[in-house]
């Protein structure tokens, strides 16, 4: 789980370094394309068959269609965001799944959780305080992409609860596989309207993209294989030191005092909702009300 999360930081560094010049549709294309193979040996290495047949086409469709806008949102946000705040700002996934639940699964949130929800977005309001945002000193645009990198938690959130509602009656890897060529497919639709020719060093980077976050991915599943999905969600914030000492390397970015400080509120923030839904999972195995 931490060689993953450091692969991803790298890969959002690359990706950061393209972005000036090719649009991030088209570096989108080129890490679901090259992920292909990758998601096969997955496939394979689970055992249990790759199979394309499933009656939930439009599910597949849905879940595929918010992971494209995640991704885009966290691509579009590496171009005008230090890599740090960008980080930091996706670390709201858990905060939106909790809020998305109540409609979407009838699911009833507690004082708790709400409270760390609260704290959580308090966290993104500290950070765009310390970019000047309440006071105008800050580009519109460095502000709308902290938008769009919270948008990110958000279509996050909600391929999180497509995929456990698809989970109760799809295989896994149905799951990966129509995840992987439909993702594939529309970026490559996209491709006619904003292609740009990359040089060959922008390509090298292009195809670095595709093959870390296709190891990446490897490193993912093993970690999820091989212990509790809960016992490893705080290794993931690990991420944000990755991306302080990247992005400080790279691009001569020193994160402020508000970022470290939004950061730590957002990550407490989820690893406490973490906390709450592993003690609501021993309630529910129990017997009893979570």
């Amino acid at each position: 789980m931490l060689a993953a999360t450091a692969l991803f930081t790298i890969l959002s560094a690359l990706v950061k370094l393209v972005g000036d010049r090719i649009p991030f549709f088209e570096v989108m294309f080129f890490r679901s394309l090259l992920a292909m193979p990758v998601v096969l040996m997955i496939v394979l290495r689970m055992g249990d068959g790759a199979r394309l047949a499933t009656q939930r086409f439009r599910q597949h469709v849905s879940r595929a269609l918010t992971g494209v806008a995640a991704m885009s949102s966290s691509f579009y946000a590496l171009t005008v965001l230090p890599l740090a705040e960008q980080t930091a700002l996706t670390f709201t996934t858990p905060l939106f799944v909790t809020l998305l639940a109540i409609p979407l699964l009838g699911e009833r949130v507690g004082i708790h959780r709400f409270g760390a929800v609260v704290l959580g977005f308090f966290g993104v309001v500290v950070i765009a305080v310390g970019k000047g945002g309440f006071q105008g000193e800050v580009d519109p645009w460095i502000l709308f992409g902290m938008g769009v990198a919270v948008m990110n938690g958000v279509f996050s959130a909600a391929t999180t609860l497509l995929v456990r509602s698809l989970s109760a009656t799809e295989r896994s890897t149905t799951i990966v596989l129509w995840q992987s060529l439909l993702m594939t497919g529309f970026t490559a639709l996209a491709l006619p309207f904003v292609w740009v020719t990359p040089s060959w060093e922008e390509l090298a980077i292009l195809l670095a993209i595709g093959v870390i976050g296709g190891f990446a991915q490897v490193m993912l599943t093993e970690a999820y294989a091989s212990a509790q999905v809960s016992s490893l969600g705080a290794y993931s914030y690990t991420g944000i030191l990755w991306a302080v000492l990247l992005g400080w390397f790279f691009f001569g970015e020193t994160p402020g005092l508000a970022t470290f400080l939004g950061a730590g509120l957002i990550v407490v923030a989820s690893l406490y909702i973490l906390r709450r839904e592993m003690i609501r999972a021993a309630a529910a195995r129990k017997g009893k009300t979570p």
